[in-house]
């Protein structure tokens, strides 16, 4: 499980590596535009139950801690519909990975 710290708060977000991996990459191209957005997600099963909102901004501090030391191949779909949420005036909703199915011959 990785962690997203955010701002002073002591309370880390604890989203999937993977999950984190993706949104790292659309949340770092909207901070370097210099672009402010909110970022949504459903609490973990060991989390209370419920959803955050938290609103991130390029001057706050952000790090992500991931518990896998190798970094994972990236889906370009899920990164794609990921920013398009980012984009919107929701902003950015944590939503599962979508895998294309293979082709069948």
């Amino acid at each position: 499980m990785a962690t997203l710290h955010y701002g002073a708060t002591g309370d880390p977000v604890h989203i999937e590596d993977r999950a984190l991996a993706h949104l790292k990459v659309v949340i770092a191209t909207k901070l370097r535009r210099n672009e402010s957005f909110t970022l949504s997600w459903k609490h973990a099963d060991d989390d209370p139950r419920g959803r955050s909102t938290i609103w991130l901004h390029p001057s706050i501090p952000l790090r992500f801690i991931f518990e896998d030391p190798e970094a994972p191949q990236l889906n370009g779909r899920w990164i794609d519909e990921l920013m398009q949420s980012a984009n919107s005036t929701g902003g950015i909703v944590l939503v599962d990975e979508v895998i294309d199915a293979p082709e069948s011959e």
